[in-house]
């Protein structure tokens, strides 16, 4: 797995075995990852062109770390670190995950995850450490100007009423929504067993 500039983000880029009859990969293998990862719940979304979903987290502990992978079409894939007193807080990277590269993104607990699909329709797989639970779920505007994030030229964002709605990085800050970077390191530690 290579590492990204942001703490706890990687990416893996699988071999691809290909022939006449199509290809084969290992989508996922936990004994080549960099942390201990248990799998939890398996969520599939389906977006047209310009759905942007995200920017996500949840509370830590216990977080929700994630695996992700675009199986079908190409998604610009967004890790943004949101955790108070992080050296990196507030900057993003951008991955492109696709059906011909298949590369993927783990996001470690704590950190911010979003995507723009950039096909007519793109269907992405994510793993996740621990079950969707409302409640400990929360959001940040993913087109805040203070995030800056480069979303793709010539697409028109479709959010959903939920991501429409949610705070600014000031605000979450201010409301006191996000996780603090030695919360997250404390609990990592645990996950690297």
């Amino acid at each position: 797995m290579k590492p990204l500039g942001i703490g706890g983000a990687w990416t893996h880029t699988p071999v691809v075995h290909g022939d006449r009859r199509g290809a084969f990969l290992e989508a996922f293998r936990a004994d080549g990852l960099p942390r201990r990862f248990d799998v939890a719940q398996v969520n599939c979304s389906v977006s047209g062109r310009g759905v942007l979903r995200g920017i996500h987290f949840a509370d830590v502990p216990p977080g929700q770390a994630k695996y992700v992978m675009c199986v079908s079409g190409a998604v610009l894939d967004v890790v943004v670190d949101l955790r108070v007193g992080s050296p990196t807080f507030g900057r993003w990277e951008t991955v492109l995950l696709d059906d011909e590269e298949r590369t993927a993104t783990l996001v470690a607990e704590g950190l911010g995850h979003g995507f723009i699909a950039l096909t007519d329709r793109a269907t992405v797989m994510y793993l996740c450490s621990t079950p969707y639970a409302p409640a400990r779920e929360h959001g940040v505007h993913p087109l805040d100007p203070a995030l800056g994030i480069a979303w793709p030229d010539g697409l028109e964002p479709v959010l959903s009423e939920k991501d429409a709605a949610a705070p600014t990085l000031a605000e979450a800050l201010s409301a006191g929504l996000l996780p603090s970077y030695r919360r997250c390191e404390e609990f990592y530690k645990g996950a690297m067993a």
